[in-house]
């Protein structure tokens, strides 16, 4: 009986222990880690276009300084400031009295000599037969002729006097040598002027093209000579965006013409002339403007965001994961910086997985969960407006 009571008792608690160990199991299971979640995208071969923005100054084509000749009397302005002029448009007139008169006095003096020459070409004819017969001496035919050719002389220097009268009576309206946009007049009637004034009466400057005068450093140069050889040449020069101190885009083109020969000492800056078309004549002289400056193009370049490439001791590397979603670590060669996206030079293939957010939880050979990165939504005008 007693053996009995000691099994059923036995029984009893190896129920309730096996009771206990379920119920102990139940309450704790195992840790399993999560999947790391990564943004990946897909590297496309794309074309890369390398510039560089230069400050630079507007310069006009031509700039002609209108000066006087003649000096005198400022009588009459002839133009409206700010206007356009053709080329031998007048623009001022100087009172041209004295110079009327000196020219009459000069067409005077011509005609005093040339009575003077007639009269000795006539003496000397009369003298040749007569010398011929040596009815007179010699050397008095020879003074007849050369006081006629002294007559001669004279009379060209009296032609060349009257048309120096004639060229200041001229000056005495003041043209405009190009065609152009004049500026502000510098003189007002009455002032008097001369040729050796050292202020100028007005400036014409020629805008319909404008240059752009940039700076850069000489060290570059190589870079803008292999660009130049490598692309063909349109018009003669070397194809530039040109841009509004605020960044935009103007509505004009431009090509490089030259750079400069020589250096400046003091910051290693070499002058780069730029030729822009200005049809409209919105850019104006001494505006500042930026060039863009292609300096290389990559057809099929492959370019990861910034934020995608991690350093390890100072070299750069990029997480992609493969087909069977696990993330590998590749050591890679960076190129330029271009929007806050490099180009990578070499350690990357076409079509490849590269994580551009998410990589603080990777390690190699880790299976991840990769999501696509998502395109911004498309702004309407309306949207964007409100």
């Amino acid at each position: 009986m007693k053996i009995r009571k000691w099994c059923r008792f036995g029984g009893l608690q190896g129920l309730v222990l096996a009771a206990l160990v379920g119920c102990g199991s139940a309450a704790e299971p195992e840790a399993i880690a999560p999947v790391p979640l990564v943004t990946v995208m897909t590297v496309v071969p794309t074309r890369m276009e390398l510039t560089e923005d230069l400050p630079g100054r507007v310069a006009p084509v031509r700039i002609a300084e209108i000066r006087p000749q003649v000096t005198g009397i400022v009588r009459r302005r002839l133009f409206e400031q700010g206007a356009d002029v053709h080329a031998g448009q007048p623009l001022f007139e100087i009172d041209s009295s004295p110079f009327r008169a000196e020219e009459e006095t000069a067409a005077a003096a011509l005609q005093r000599a040339e009575a003077a020459l007639a009269r000795a070409s006539t003496h000397a004819e009369r003298l040749e037969p007569l010398v011929e017969a040596d009815a007179i001496s010699r050397q008095v035919y020879d003074d007849a002729v050369s006081q006629r050719e002294q007559a001669a002389a004279d009379v060209a220097q009296a032609r060349a006097t009257l048309s120096r009268r004639r060229l200041d009576l001229k000056f005495a309206t003041v043209e405009s040598p190009i065609a152009g946009r004049i500026d502000q007049a510098m003189v007002t009637e009455g002032a008097l002027v001369a040729s050796s004034d050292s202020t100028p009466m007005a400036r014409v400057q020629q805008i319909e093209q404008v240059y752009v005068d940039v700076r850069r450093p000489a060290s570059s140069l190589d870079a803008l000579h292999e660009t130049m050889a490598a692309q063909p040449l349109r018009q003669g020069g070397l194809p530039v965006s040109i841009l509004r101190s605020d960044g935009s885009p103007c509505d004009v083109t431009g090509r490089v013409l030259f750079s400069g020969i020589s250096v400046d000492p003091g910051t290693g800056d070499l002058l780069l002339r730029v030729l822009v078309e200005n049809p409209r004549k919105r850019l104006l002289p001494g505006m500042f403007l930026r060039v863009r400056v292609p300096l290389s193009s990559y057809p099929d370049a492959l370019a990861v965001p910034q934020q995608a490439v991690v350093r390890i001791n100072g070299k750069p590397h990029i997480w992609t994961v493969d087909d069977d979603a696990k993330a590998h670590l590749v050591a890679v060669t960076l190129g330029e910086l271009v929007d806050r996206r490099y180009r990578v030079a070499s350690g990357l293939r076409a079509d490849q997985k590269v994580v551009i957010s998410g990589m603080e939880r990777l390690a190699e050979d880790v299976v991840v969960d990769p999501r696509a990165q998502q395109e911004p939504a498309p702004v309407t005008p309306a949207a964007s407006a409100n």
